[in-house]
């Protein structure tokens, strides 16, 4: 097949959790032997990474996209436009069997493009982009907005007849499903342990540090953590944000700068080496559509890398985890939180160690990228010969 691939963020390399996937599907289908097109913002090393991967990239340079760019969301909203007129000056030469979006971003470019093109469509949604402006502040994400853009990202798949659409949760599958895209067509797709505590009690929060990721909450939780134990030590792994730096505000004068570290921007091939000696790694959203819809992928670094954690209670992530007792859900209160974070400092080594163990086991096994891979590329196959394709190379 001669596939596209559709995506906002960089390929190489990889910005976050849900980006890296885009190295894992390109290796597997080149493997099997299908041409693949990445059409990605991607500036830097484009042919060296060309014969790496064995990929033709078409790279987007109209401007500068990324997570931290200026006037980001405005960037987002006008990109799906350009990607589509990239894709389709390519399309002259080449005759596409699939598009494959990564995020919502690109689904809208991708869908518009399906009839055109005549060519299948498969959307990959990494998360519920929309859903995640539920809890930032009103005056940047207004309400009535907010609940015009959920809906129309929700509604993409029919909106444009899309042969099939991989999700990140099975909260994220149901909101499809009663919104009226078919079960049949919808394939759930989730996202090495060191076991080296700090001596000192450590909270490591590793993201890219958004209003919906860190805020009051957050605040109040560390709060309340250093309170009860005045020897923690919080790190933050990412840039340092404007939601971060007014996290941190909160609790100036009352938490010592000496017991904070920010580690600003870490590629995220290195981010192991921040989080693996953490004793306890955080995940304090604010409750939203987007967040209750993921599977938060930090829960995921945190078990690779046999690290216990705390997690407000996320319906998506809660659905995933069960009762595994690597991980604990606090009620939806700084209290609740900060209580199952104390609770982890003074829990046996051994019990620290045999669920970090299994877990990290759970996460080899089931949320390895060869087989996430296949998985994703083998649906792709199938919905090509569903429509009567052959294999075609370009």
């Amino acid at each position: 097949m001669n596939i596209g691939i559709l995506t906002h963020e960089p390929f190489f390399p990889p910005s976050g959790g849900g980006s890296s996937q885009a190295i894992y599907l390109v290796e597997e289908m080149a493997r099997r032997g299908h041409a693949v097109h990445l059409f990605a913002p991607q500036r830097d090393d484009v042919a060296g990474l060309e014969a790496r991967f064995g990929i033709k990239i078409h790279p987007f340079t109209a401007w500068q996209m990324g997570r931290y760019t200026s006037l980001r969301n405005l960037k987002y909203l006008a990109y799906p436009i350009f990607l589509e007129r990239l894709v389709n000056k390519t399309a002259r030469d080449v005759k596409f069997d699939v598009l494959l979006a990564q995020h919502a971003i690109s689904c809208v470019a991708a869908g518009r493009l399906r009839s055109r093109l005549g060519c299948a469509v498969a959307m990959n949604f990494l998360d519920y982009l929309t859903g995640y402006f539920d809890s930032w502040p009103k005056y940047l994400a207004p309400p009535a907005l907010v609940s015009r853009l959920k809906h129309f990202e929700l509604s993409l798949p029919l909106k444009f007849q899309a042969e099939g659409i991989f999700t990140i949760s099975d909260e994220l599958s149901d909101l499809f499903q009663t919104d009226g895209y078919p079960a049949k067509r919808i394939l759930p797709v989730y996202y090495q342990p060191t076991f080296r505590t700090s001596p000192t009690p450590l909270v490591v929060m590793h993201g890219s540090l958004d209003h919906h990721h860190i805020n009051d909450f957050g605040a109040q939780a560390m709060l309340r953590i250093f309170e009860k134990c005045p020897g923690t030590k919080f790190r933050f792994v990412g840039k340092k944000t404007v939601a971060l730096t007014r996290t941190l505000e909160m609790v100036k004068g009352r938490i010592p700068n000496s017991s904070i570290e920010c580690t600003g921007f870490v590629p995220y091939a290195d981010v192991a080496g921040k989080i693996h000696d953490a004793t306890v790694g955080i995940v304090p959203y604010a409750p939203s559509t987007g967040a209750h819809c993921t599977m938060v992928a930090k829960t995921v670094e945190y078990a690779a890398m046999g690290v216990p954690m705390v997690c407000t209670p996320l319906r998506g992530t809660m659905r995933y985890w069960g009762g595994n007792p690597v991980i604990r859900f606090s009620e939806m209160n700084p209290d609740s939180f900060a209580e199952k974070v104390l609770g982890w400092f003074n829990e046996p080594l051994a019990n620290r160690h045999a669920w970090g163990r299994s877990a990290s086991a759970k996460v080899q096994a089931e949320l390895d990228w060869q087989p996430f891979s296949r998985r994703v590329v083998e649906r792709l196959e199938n919905i090509h010969g569903g429509r009567g394709g052959t294999t075609t190379k370009n």
